[in-house]
């Protein structure tokens, strides 16, 4: 048995997505996109300090976590954000935060 097997599944999907999103070029990447409001084609990587090959295997976590999408545009991708899937999240992490908060002590340490 793996260890995180002992947790209840939906602990096991919240950290498994907050390991996700914890590398900082992949916040970049949603905040640049974000930002943009818009879908951006071309290469994302000329707005980031990274190489474009590192960029792409960012860009393919991201995707396969369901923030972004990418539709194949000619030669080019256009990445959206998917802001249902990003509402899903948020609200996931708001429940279980309110929770812990709601009963959390003040430490006056």
């Amino acid at each position: 048995m793996i260890k995180t097997e002992v947790f209840d599944n939906e602990l096991q999907k919240l950290a498994a997505f907050a390991k996700m999103i914890s590398h900082p070029a992949r916040l970049a990447i949603l905040k640049y996109l974000a930002e943009t409001k818009t879908c951006i084609s071309g290469d994302i990587s000329d707005k980031l300090p990274l190489s474009r090959t590192t960029v792409s295997q960012h860009l393919k976590e991201l995707r396969d976590a369901g923030l972004i999408h990418g539709e194949i545009d000619g030669l080019k991708i256009n990445y959206c954000l998917c802001g249902t899937n990003i509402s899903d999240q948020l609200k996931k992490f708001n429940d279980f935060f309110i929770n812990i908060e709601s009963n959390s002590i003040d430490c006056n340490f």
